[in-house]
């Protein structure tokens, strides 16, 4: 009798916890919604005047930058350097820097390049680099590039 007592206890503990982080997951979603941030697009691409896609977008104080690329000749050194530059100009565009890129994702044109673009992108995000996927990608990166790279940022 203690033991189902005790259980049904605990029971309605777990039940109102999780019920107040539910109702204060709601109010803080209102809060944001409430604040009327306004994304803000760069670099617009557009296909047959209509827009595609942006180069990289604000949402209050973060920044995404699309994927980045290299579409000339060279081998995987030349192309992460390249691309890593052209994520530094969008990051600086929209009011960031490379030290406060949260999330980096690098597509590969083939796996074994690993090697080679880590050597370039070593250090290139100061001493506190962020988090990062690296994929290989089936049937290659768009463009012809043996690396192309997206972020997310802070301002």
């Amino acid at each position: 009798m203690k033991t189902m007592k005790r259980r049904n206890t605990i029971k309605k503990l777990f039940a109102s916890l999780a019920g107040v982080a539910g109702i204060s997951a709601v109010a803080k979603a209102n809060t944001a919604e409430s604040t009327n941030i306004e994304k803000e697009a760069f670099n617009v691409v557009e296909d047959q005047n209509v827009p595609l896609f942006s180069g990289s977008t604000k949402l209050g104080n973060t920044v995404f930058v699309a994927g980045k690329g290299a579409h000339f000749d060279g081998d995987i050194k030349a192309h992460t350097d390249h691309v890593l530059k052209e994520l530094e100009k969008e990051l600086v565009k929209a009011g960031s820097s490379m030290e406060k890129v949260l999330k980096v994702n690098v597509y590969l044109h083939d796996l074994a390049d690993y090697k080679g673009m880590n050597e370039v992108y070593k250090g290139r995000f100061g001493s506190k680099p962020p988090v990062r996927t690296t994929v290989a990608t089936y049937g290659g990166v768009p463009g012809d590039s043996l690396v192309e790279m997206d972020c997310i940022a802070y301002i």
